[in-house]
């Protein structure tokens, strides 16, 4: 079978943990082809961490630009455990308003963090005719061909924010590589008088649909709209209503935020997951009509298998390769983590993976000790990209200065070198 077929799901998360450690980015791969049973990748230890800002990472949203084949995670700049501490309100009415950035050509190896402000301008001044934004939160993007110009694509970013001390609204901007250079800031996207929050959206057969939380003092709990207005992000877009208060069969007297929509490869089947708070975590529903009267309704399956807590996060479509790629990525330990003495360093490396078997791995070398003892870290595994951080006297708090960015699930190697050397 061609590796480009579609084939398999990856998500997006982090994970709800009071003693702080799980604010980060994790992955989930989907097992085979089933959008509705998942494995944490890096055997459930995180991807990805920010030591910039709070150092809290919430809400990730994986996006693609297919011009230049590179994938972007944006996240929220919040710590909620183990931070300042400050509560809620004013973490939503005054906190960061940077958004975290990572990008990568392979969702295996990814950049070190970046962060924009989303207020401020190219030059990284407050930019002109911006409103006083509270927070940038639960940022999300869409891929649109034409943005800029016939030809010219860019991303629709939308996330929630306070304005000017007032209640939440759902706003955006413009971008085609996030970072601060190519940031333009829009305006409101979504403004119902009150709080609303957590926007999520799918394009389908020149519709565009929308799923927002909406948090106000007669809220409607999560609801779904839907427009057919090319230029769905601008003011003149007109939103009819579709269905409200989804999920709430799932809370249980708890609440529900934080939705993400995908499709079913090659099927008229979509899916809507819930984050089910304080710590629930995703809860499914299903559609087969996004158009129909009430398209939405609960999944009914035996067989749905996500591992709790998994929060607010997004899901993008693989193909056979990449899904086959991200398996032989999760490597867990090397078969010989000391290679004994040897006459020349090897280059690669067989390592055991998280679902079983094994693989081979590029190795980096430092440099030899003077008893030729060297120590090299595997390559080109999900749990060799940077999440953690250590600052001075070796200090993890929060706010601790000189933080050095860092892997602890990498994996390494030792071998002594004998005979000559250069």
């Amino acid at each position: 079978m061609s590796g480009e077929e579609p084939y398999g799901y990856l998500m997006v998360h982090f994970v709800e943990d009071a003693e702080g450690y799980r604010e980060k980015v994790h992955l989930s791969l989907s097992r085979g082809d089933d959008a509705e049973a998942w494995d944490r990748l890096n055997g459930g230890e995180p991807v990805l961490a920010s030591h910039l800002g709070t150092t809290g990472v919430r809400d990730p949203h994986l996006t693609f630009d297919p011009a230049t084949g590179r994938y972007f995670i944006i996240a929220t700049d919040l710590r909620v455990f183990g931070g300042d501490d400050l509560g809620w309100d004013a973490w939503t009415h005054g906190s960061s308003t940077l958004m975290n950035v990572w990008e990568s050509r392979d969702l295996i190896v990814w950049s070190p963090l970046r962060q924009l402000d989303v207020c401020r301008g190219a030059d990284g001044a407050p930019a002109p005719g911006v409103p006083a934004l509270d927070m940038m939160w639960a940022p999300e993007s869409t891929w649109v061909p034409d943005l800029l110009g016939p030809g010219e694509g860019g991303f629709v970013v939308y996330f929630s924010a306070g304005v000017a001390g007032g209640h939440h609204r759902i706003v955006w901007g413009t971008t085609t590589d996030f970072t601060q250079e190519t940031w333009r800031y829009g305006g409101i996207l979504l403004d119902t008088g009150d709080h609303a929050i957590d926007c999520s959206m799918i394009e389908h057969a020149g519709r565009t649909y929308r799923v927002t939380k909406d948090n106000g003092a007669t809220a409607r709990g999560i609801v779904m709209e839907r427009t057919e207005a090319a230029r769905w992000w601008e003011a003149d877009a007109v939103w009819e209503p579709v269905q409200d208060r989804l999920g709430e069969e799932h809370a249980r007297g708890h609440g529900v935020e934080g939705p993400l929509m995908f499709r079913a490869h090659g099927r008229d089947r979509w899916y809507l997951y819930v984050d089910v708070i304080p710590d629930g975590g995703y809860r499914p529903l299903v559609a087969a009509d996004l158009d129909a009267e009430r398209p939405w309704r609960i999944l009914d399956s035996p067989g749905f298998d996500l591992p709790p807590a998994t929060k607010h996060g997004g899901v993008i479509g693989l193909t056979r390769a990449q899904h086959e790629a991200l398996r032989r990525a999760d490597a867990r330990a090397a078969v010989t983590p000391d290679l004994g003495a040897v006459a020349v360093l090897p280059p690669t490396v067989q390592a055991h993976l998280h679902g079983g078997g094994t693989a081979s791995f590029p190795v980096v070398w430092g440099a030899a000790a003077a008893d030729g003892s060297v120590e090299g870290v595997l390559a080109g595994t999900l749990g060799a990209n940077l999440n953690a951080w250590v600052g001075e006297g070796g200090s993890t708090a929060w706010d601790a200065p000189g933080k050095v960015p860092l892997s602890t699930t990498a994996i390494r190697v030792r071998a002594t070198l004998v005979g000559p050397r250069a």
